[in-house]
């Protein structure tokens, strides 16, 4: 089995009592442009090979990092957004921080019920994206990639945006009717801001959901739907560190990788994996 950081990894930091849970999610289902997905986790997973120990002066792996096998994506949506909640359920009860490589962002749903599951309440989730995946039941699936933060939003969980720069009407009037609180590409890009205050009320424990078609498609290109005039690589991560200051991490995701044999896109994926851990710790 494939391992996360595996060059880097002592055996005492590898071990299911790691504060670390990798979850390899290869879904692909409901990609509406350019296919890929189902490569992601693993093309993060070896590109984490070529990582070192220390990001922003953290070493995230001396807390452990356990990489599951892969979640079995076959069969319908619902199951398979369950078999992922199990195992998010699983990591946050055993007092670890779930870690979802992906894979297209339906997975998100999944992956956050069984976060939420475990805790016994709601979280708040914060996305870095270029969409804003407010759709209802796009292309006729509610489990779409476009509607996940839709049927998280209607469930009631708190939802707070950084990058995004595509959406439609009837994202716009989700936005207003459920509350998401927002900063969009152009404001950040152009305004250079690197940092942004979420609301008082936003909940303390936080769910990072980091779609790679926030970041600019001048440096990551390998994604099915690149939109221009998204984020730099410092701006995204630094938007999700100020967030998290005074919160608790609780999970994260990174999703929408598309690998095109161009190594440097999935060495890029894996860096953010890695520095976001370092912002959970």
């Amino acid at each position: 089995m494939s391992v996360f950081l595996d060059s880097e990894l002592t055996e005492a930091e590898r071990t299911e009592a790691a504060k670390f849970r990798i979850i390899p999610m290869p879904l692909e289902r409901t990609v509406s442009y350019g296919a890929g997905t189902a490569g992601g986790p693993a093309a993060i997973i070896e590109a984490s090979n070529e990582l070192e120990r220390i990001t922003v002066g953290k070493e995230p792996c001396k807390f452990g990092v356990f990489t599951e096998a892969p979640v079995d994506v076959s069969g319908s949506l619902p199951v398979i957004m369950e078999r992922l909640a199990a195992r998010t359920m699983a990591a946050v009860e055993a007092g670890a921080i779930p870690v979802t490589l992906g894979g297209e962002h339906s997975l998100t749903y999944g992956a956050v019920d069984g976060v939420q599951r475990a805790l016994g309440r709601k979280v708040g989730i914060l996305q870095i994206d270029a969409h804003a995946d407010l759709r209802v039941a796009y292309q006729g699936e509610k489990h779409s990639h476009a509607s996940v933060m839709n049927l998280l939003t209607e469930e009631g969980t708190r939802l707070a945006q950084f990058g995004i720069r595509a959406l439609c009407q009837q994202e716009e009037d989700l936005r207003a009717a459920r509350n998401v609180f927002h900063v969009d590409a152009e404001e950040l890009v152009v305004g250079g801001l690197m940092a942004v205050d979420l609301p008082e009320d936003f909940p303390q424990d936080v769910y990072v959901s980091f779609d790679v078609d926030g970041l600019d498609p001048s440096i990551m290109p390998a994604t099915g739907t690149p939109v221009p005039g998204g984020l730099g690589y410092y701006q995204a991560l630094r938007l999700v560190e100020h967030a998290l200051k005074g919160r608790r991490c609780v999970g994260l995701d990174v999703v929408e990788l598309a690998p095109d044999g161009n190594a440097a896109w999935d060495f890029t994926a894996a860096q953010v994996v890695y520095r976001l851990m370092a912002a959970c710790v």
